[in-house]
């Protein structure tokens, strides 16, 4: 009898846009898309590429979900007056909490790897609206279909604070411990100094020790928004500050976001001003024709150094 032919068919190359089955999940598993939401019965039916789109402030929402290590914002619902507060991080990564006073707080930093974080957002606030009993609120499984976050509050500008630490974890109690505090004193020790600029939307300055970097989450569509930083960069104008460098950019929920490495002791004051000049030179770039040779080059340095988060 003849042997099997050993010879393997090659299989069909993915559709401009989607994910190849040997390719990482976007969900950010870590895992191969065939091995996660590639597979049948996969941890969630849809990958959303863009899960925020349509959210108040979805930029600074991103930039609080992967780059902000301490920072809240109030949300309000479009039903109800329960009290509600965004932030980016909870004790214990909880997805939520519902406080003695029944206020509800909701965490942006969590691993649930369902396919669709605004989803799996409403899902948890849901949750915890229709729960009388203070404590952790979470998914032990995918939430299925149903509202997602912006489905559920107001389309008001959201009015974010960033923090020097942790300390809003138990801001609402009057009578704190010892443990209490020796926890927070632990966890405040890994924040990085950070900053929102005030001049633009969804740009953070941050000192990591031995540098300082202006990271700014972008609304523009990825194609568009290269092409314009390319004009930009081969033009010299894509400086924020004395001795700046546009060094690459991360790639998160459907929208980029660029990084500029500063000197340090550059800090976010002076960065206020150039920010702002850089956006309207930006905003002149989105849209001005056909890339030169120059411009091209620019362009392939600037998408090879690219590093997606989600």
């Amino acid at each position: 009898m003849a042997k099997k032919s050993r010879t393997r068919t090659p299989s069909a190359p993915a559709a401009t846009g989607e994910v190849g089955p040997r390719q990482p999940c976007p969900c950010g598993s870590g895992k191969r898309y065939k091995a996660c939401h590639g597979a049948a019965g996969g941890a969630a039916p849809t990958f959303v590429a863009r899960p925020f789109e349509g959210m108040p402030s979805e930029c600074d929402v991103i930039a609080l979900r992967e780059l902000v290590p301490a920072a809240t914002a109030p949300l309000t619902l479009k039903d109800g007056d329960r009290r509600v507060r965004l932030a980016t991080l909870l004790p214990g990564a909880a997805p939520a909490m519902v406080r003695d006073s029944g206020d509800i707080w909701l965490g942006l930093q969590v691993q649930h790897s369902y396919g669709n974080p605004a989803r799996d957002l409403g899902a948890v606030l849901e949750a915890a609206l229709a729960t009388g009993e203070p404590g952790v609120v979470g998914l032990r499984s995918a939430p299925g279909e149903g509202p997602v976050l912006q489905d559920l509050i107001s389309d008001t500008t959201l009015d974010i604070t960033v923090h020097d630490g942790f300390d809003y974890w138990i801001d609402d109690i009057p009578e704190r411990d010892a443990n209490m505090e020796a926890a927070l004193e632990q966890a405040n020790g890994g924040v990085m100094p950070t900053s929102r600029l005030t001049s633009v939307e969804a740009a953070y300055w941050t000192n990591v020790g031995s540098k300082e970097h202006l990271r700014w989450v972008m609304p523009h569509p990825e194609d568009t928004l290269l092409d314009a930083l390319a004009r930009l960069h081969a033009a010299g104008q894509d400086s924020v500050a004395e001795g700046s460098r546009l060094v690459g950019m991360f790639r998160a929920h459907g929208l980029l976001a660029p990084v500029w490495d500063l000197p340090v002791g550059t800090g976010a004051e002076v960065l206020e001003e150039p920010a702002a000049r850089f956006a309207a030179d930006l905003a002149q770039a989105l849209d001005a024709g056909e890339l030169s040779a120059a411009e091209r080059s620019a362009r392939a340095g600037l998408a090879n150094r690219q590093v997606t988060i989600r």
